[in-house]
């Protein structure tokens, strides 16, 4: 299976794609797309849309895995970063992919084996799991961790399928 996982972001979307067969995962590629800071945000929101629908036209992956958002104090943050997950959750089911969503407590704990676990241990897991992996950045980074948390789930989901069937 080739999983795209995106870190919704109104500046900074991170995707990262992995493909999983089995236990086995491979880094096929990541990135970050970015809008423009002083445009208004229905053109930031249509940069981003143009950038992943382009990504996904590229690397054709078949499942998609987004970070759900926290709220945070700032109402006003909070629904912006909405509104890029927005993006982040419409561009995947507009080319037809099944979007898992995962919390950041969830994607932390599957990847790094701590929900609490701090950026650079995410990072450091990542790049444990993706020998030589070059990633683009933090947002790329926790894109692939989302990735990689989809592929254990969908693993996960896959072995109780059979054990339910071997009954």
């Amino acid at each position: 299976m080739r999983v795209i996982g995106i870190d919704p972001g109104l500046r900074n979307l991170g995707w990262g794609i992995i493909e999983a067969e089995g236990s086995r995962l491979r880094h096929i590629g990541n990135g970050v797309c970015h809008s423009d800071p002083g445009g208004t945000l229905a053109a930031r929101l249509l940069e981003l849309h143009s950038q992943l629908t382009e990504v996904i036209r590229q690397y054709r992956p078949n499942m998609a895995a987004v970070e759900q958002t926290f709220v945070n104090k700032d109402a006003v943050a909070t629904l912006k970063l909405g509104s890029a997950r927005g993006i982040a959750l419409l561009v995947p089911a507009q080319a037809g992919l099944q979007v898992g969503e995962y919390a950041p407590n969830a994607v932390k704990k599957a990847v790094v084996g701590v929900g609490k676990a701090a950026k650079e241990q995410v990072d450091h897991m990542v790049r444990m799991q993706l020998p030589g992996v070059q990633i683009a950045g933090p947002d790329a980074a926790d894109a692939l961790a989302i990735a990689i948390c989809h592929a254990f789930h969908g693993q996960s989901a896959q072995r109780m399928a059979l054990a339910r069937g071997a009954r």
